[in-house]
């Protein structure tokens, strides 16, 4: 009886009481009475396990591990940079040249404000421009050159400027299109123009935003010399794509230049019946022309001294007039 006793708390020896299955204590396998109490005492809620005290004899020498060394609480310090040099880009740019490097007797003549005071202070139509006066008489109000009709008609202008805006027309200069109609180009205007009040003199101001219709543009411009109104037109061009209305814009711009022209009396033969028949008898002939690709025939106006532009060429059998 004693040694099955020993043989029943043996297994006891090796778990804590704690962890030891109720199961196995209350099997019916086992009727001893030191079962039955140890049932009775695992079962009950006022036993309390006591703990095995670990001997240091207990302790297996080879299964002991070693506690792991503290790691040091400093960061580790970030790895430096290798020292470059850095390199300004602006430093590589060669100084430009100045007018003493060039030519030193000419800088020696230009006035700066250290050697004459008096070429560094604006001058008074200057600061009247500045502040909005009218040909430097003084301070005034602005003026919206896309309503205004400041100087219209006030003086007219002088007879040598009268005579360089009215002077005959040169034959050289008149161009006819292929429907009959003769035109002078429009640069031919400006020149003029440049003439008669020197560039910068005169300008364009519009007087309405760009109008965009199906094929065509138009937007109104005023014509201002020495700033005074001269006068207004509409200019249109056509285009093709929308692509093209840039384009269709500058040339409107150009076509509004030479309606207004029209009021000073430049190329003022243009509109003349009777000089638009003398000038078409003399200088130009109606040809029969060959198009390019499809060889279709058709008639149209040239100069005298001229070709029929591409895609046109003179048809076979076409005689000269």
């Amino acid at each position: 009886m004693r040694s099955r006793a020993l043989q029943a708390i043996r297994p006891m020896r090796v778990a804590s009481p704690s962890i030891l299955p109720i199961q196995y204590l209350r099997s019916p396998a086992r009727r001893s009475p030191i079962l039955k109490q140890l049932a009775r005492a695992a079962s009950s809620s006022s036993y309390t396990p006591r703990p095995r005290t670990t001997t240091s004899s207990s302790i297996n020498p080879s299964r002991a591990r070693a506690a792991p060394a503290p790691r040091p609480s400093t960061p580790a310090a970030p790895p430096t940079a290798p020292a470059t040099p850095v390199l300004d880009p602006q430093a590589a740019i060669p100084p430009s040249a100045t007018v003493a490097d060039v030519d030193p007797q000419l800088a020696a003549q230009i006035p700066t404000p250290e050697t004459n005071s008096t070429a560094a202070a604006p001058s008074p139509a200057f600061t009247a421009a500045l502040s909005g006066g009218s040909n430097g008489a003084g301070p005034g109000p602005a003026i919206d050159w896309s309503s205004s009709f400041h100087g219209l008609s006030t003086t007219p202008f002088s007879p040598e400027t009268a005579a360089v805006l009215m002077q005959p027309l040169n034959a050289l200069d008149i161009e006819i299109k292929p429907d009959g109609i003769i035109y002078l180009p429009e640069i031919k205007y400006r020149r003029i123009l440049n003439r008669a009040f020197g560039p910068g003199g005169w300008g364009l101001a519009p007087r309405g935003e760009l109008v965009v219709g199906e094929k065509v543009v138009t937007r109104e411009y005023a014509l201002v010399v020495h700033g005074r109104f001269i006068a207004q037109a509409r200019g249109e061009c056509q285009y093709f794509s929308e692509e093209t209305i840039p384009t269709a814009g500058e040339g409107c711009k150009s076509n509004a230049l030479l309606r207004c022209c029209k009021d000073l009396g430049i190329a003022s033969e243009l509109w003349d019946p009777r000089f638009i028949r003398e000038f078409k008898k003399a200088h130009c002939q109606e040809l029969w022309v060959e198009h390019v690709v499809n060889k279709k025939r058709r008639q149209i106006w040239t100069r005298k001294d001229g070709e029929p532009a591409y895609p046109y060429q003179v048809a076979k059998g076409t005689s000269r007039t």
